[in-house]
């Protein structure tokens, strides 16, 4: 049965194949995210099931009165994809800029916080729902530089499954996914300010995860059974694996 999804941060990247993906599946698709020429871009490749819609998810007086800004008809959201989220900077945390830290708290926290709290009231009204967060490995498994923005996608990870304690006996699922390694998004590119070939490098001599392969595991999800939760979905491609533990050894 088609739903109507809000996904946020659908100007690129993830966000744009979920949209793709999404209303390829049958689906009705809010797309949302700062800038509004990318969105109308993907309105015309996709056609009336697609609305843009301007929002930035770090504006906490726009996440709040968004619904009312949706035309009627659109103003019930059956699954939201908190996908909006970034990283910045991979220096260790004593020379990280303090700025970059608020930033990936702002957004990948507060602002998925503030969507949330804007839209599942009116899921539990319905007593039907969806929510996908979009975490990390980096959640799970640390890595050098990884500092706050790992520690944000832990977050994701322990509201999500608080989310479900709160909810527990409803009919509202909530999923964290949680990719590793994947190309073909701006990821990359805004961690290092813009600087292509350190993000190029990142993925050279790798088949690494692409966004259409998320938005195939978030279509999988939207799937199943009412009746069915998935808590959280790690996933890698073949090339990644956990490491050992690191052993720094004196001379």
């Amino acid at each position: 049965m088609s739903k109507t999804i809000l996904v946020t941060g659908a100007t690129a990247g993830f966000g744009a194949a979920f949209a793709r993906r999404f209303v390829a599946d049958g689906h009705r698709v809010i797309a949302t995210g700062r800038r509004i020429d990318r969105l109308a871009s993907l309105a015309e490749e996709l056609g009336e099931s697609l609305l843009p819609a301007k929002l930035d998810v770090t504006d906490a007086a726009a996440v709040a009165g968004f619904l009312q800004t949706l035309p009627e008809n659109w103003r019930e959201i059956d699954v939201l994809i908190n996908n909006a989220g970034l990283a910045l900077g991979l220096s260790p945390a004593w020379e990280a800029d303090a700025s970059d830290w608020d930033t990936m708290v702002a957004t990948n926290v507060t602002g998925l916080l503030h969507v949330t709290l804007a839209i599942l009231p009116g899921m539990v009204a319905r007593n039907s729902g969806i929510i996908i967060n979009l975490g990390s490995t980096a959640g799970t498994y640390p890595y050098p530089g990884g500092h706050v923005y790992g520690a944000t996608k832990a977050f994701v990870k322990q509201f999500s499954l608080n989310l479900r304690a709160d909810l527990v006996g409803k009919n509202i699922r909530v999923t964290d996914l949680e990719p590793g390694m994947c190309s073909g998004s701006e990821f990359s590119r805004i961690r290092f300010g813009g600087d292509e070939q350190k993000a190029a490098a990142v993925y050279a001599g790798t088949q690494s995860l692409t966004p259409e392969d998320i938005a195939e595991a978030a279509s999988w999800v939207i799937s199943l059974p009412a009746h069915m939760n998935i808590n959280r979905m790690e996933m890698m491609p073949t090339c990644q694996a956990t490491g050992p533990f690191a052993v720094k050894r004196q001379n």
